[in-house]
């Protein structure tokens, strides 16, 4: 790396966001940050721009604006507040890599701005490849960008792609944890509390992909960003059950040989190598060591218990306008799960339901996910506020 990568955070207050803040301040040589942004966390963002000195600052929350803005006054900093705002700046020419790390849908029209002006792009937003993957991928080829995955599963498959002819693939193996509750029923997970759900035996996460890991969504949402963001069929995407969060997952060629990449679970790791693709970069990170795990478990997911995963799968496998639908009742019911206004095993009925309900696009525009967004949100909002089923 000759000289410095100049980089836009966004949503550099969420877990994905501090964290990689933490690799830019370990290589102050390597990497530069342009651009942070935030949604409320005005208190954190004020001390990132401190600390790291961005030629620009965007909160999309606007109420936060004035507090930003007269925080950062004596600064070189210029602060912007909304998501609009947020579209301009990814496109400045001072920025080379956008780390798109903003949870859900919002992070969506961000990334396609990035990718609009040409920017190398470093995803940790998922939900944008599950409600608009065949749009983004498309535009990413049609205006030559890269876009290298942060999700560790993902990160471990595009690092065993590397130097393999992608035609030869078999299928791909996506490991998940199980999360809390993993071998688990339904008469446990019925009373579970979001306090409960939380508590994720091997990643420190966000609250929000911490809940869809006990639901097995988190896999499920990463199965669809996979097959759009390495040109999958749904039949070469599995997922396999591995407690001990060392093989990040694994890739089956037509020879019948595997790859897999192995580490232990630290998010600092899939977010270096993306930040720094295609160089390596040393760190001190603590190290795999087969003497602290002497046994490596692997089994099947339970479909019946943990429904979300089968119902990713079958919008995976419908495809249109279902994964977007999908995922906007799920960013509502974890919403309404974390301030205990639904139980777990709600969520994925109120899923369902508004999967059922929303009309079925099967070519949507960037506009039939938007509405189709709204319209889910609404519908799962609805349930949850009559917090009865049987109605509908």
């Amino acid at each position: 790396m000759n000289k410095k990568k100049r980089l836009a955070i966004l949503g550099s207050t969420g877990s994905i966001g501090t964290q990689a803040l933490e690799v830019v301040a370990a290589h102050p040589g390597l990497f530069e940050v342009e651009i942070l942004s935030a949604h409320s966390n005005a208190a954190l963002l004020i001390e990132q721009a401190r600390k790291f000195k961005p030629n620009a600052v965007v909160v999309t929350d606007e109420s936060q604006y004035q507090k930003v803005k007269e925080a950062l006054a004596p600064t070189q900093a210029k602060v912007f507040a909304g998501m609009a705002a947020l579209t301009d700046v990814v496109q400045w020419e001072t920025v080379d890599t956008v780390l798109g790390a903003i949870v859900g849908f919002a992070g969506l029209h961000s990334i396609l701005a990035a990718i609009e002006a040409g920017k190398t792009i470093a995803l940790a937003n998922k939900e944008t490849l599950v409600v608009a993957g065949e749009l983004v991928m498309r535009r990413a080829a049609e205006k030559g960008v890269r876009i290298i995955p942060v999700d560790s599963e993902h990160s471990a498959i595009f690092q065993c792609l590397t130097g393999e002819d992608a035609a030869k693939v078999e299928k791909i193996m996506l490991t998940a944890s199980g999360g809390p509750f993993l071998g688990r029923k339904t008469n446990y997970l019925v009373n579970v509390k979001a306090s409960h759900a939380l508590q994720h035996p091997n990643w420190t996460m966000g609250a929000k992909i911490t809940i869809d890991s006990a639901t097995l969504m988190n896999k499920g949402l990463e199965m669809i960003e996979a097959k759009w963001l390495f040109g999958l069929r749904n039949e070469q995407i599995e997922v396999v059950i591995h407690p001990q969060s060392i093989l990040h997952s694994f890739v089956q060629f037509v020879d019948g040989s595997i790859k897999a990449q192995m580490g232990l679970p630290d998010m600092k790791l899939p977010i270096q190598y993306a930040l720094a693709y295609p160089v390596r970069l040393p760190n001190d990170f603590k190290r795999f060591s087969f003497r602290d795990f002497t046994k490596l478990s692997f089994d099947q997911p339970d479909y019946k218990t943990f429904r979300n995963l089968a119902l990713a799968q079958e919008a995976m496998e419908k495809g249109g306008n279902l994964p977007c639908v999908m995922n906007a009742a799920n960013e509502v019911v974890v919403h309404a799960f974390l301030g205990n206004k639904v139980g777990f095993l709600e969520m994925s009925e109120m899923i369902e339901k508004t999967m059922e309900k929303v009309p079925f696009v099967a070519a949507p525009t960037l506009a039939d996910c938007e509405h189709s967004d709204h319209e889910a949100r609404a519908y799962a909002a609805e349930l949850v506020k009559n917090g009865q089923l049987s109605v509908y």
